[in-house]
């Protein structure tokens, strides 16, 4: 998992419903990638972080199809639109462009 790119991610995000479980996995995912490749701390640290925000949200209460539906493909695209092995321009900007994400609206 230490060679993870935005592609690997990508492609199992793609595959999992839109559930709160698969957000759990993801930070399971991005706290492995992280431990494993200290150089992707950072962004691995704010997609949890806004990923935990979103299950935060709804943790216990019922999810509309719709919100579920949108933040999936917001969630999805962002995974996309990520360089995991970028120079440091490019990741400054993933990761600004991470912070500046939000699930919901």
């Amino acid at each position: 998992m230490s060679d993870l790119n935005n592609s690997d991610l990508h492609g199992w995000l793609s595959q999992q419903p839109h559930g709160l479980r698969t957000y759990r996995t993801l930070q399971e995912k991005l706290e492995t990638l992280s431990r494993h490749d200290p150089e992707q701390r950072a962004m691995c640290r704010l997609l949890s972080g806004l990923v935990g925000n979103y299950i935060e949200a709804f943790d216990e209460e019922p999810l509309p199809v719709a919100v579920a539906d949108r933040a999936y493909g917001r969630l999805l695209d962002l995974v996309a639109s990520l360089d995991f092995k970028g120079n440091p321009d490019r990741r400054l900007a993933d990761i600004n462009r991470i912070a500046s994400c939000d699930l919901l609206n």
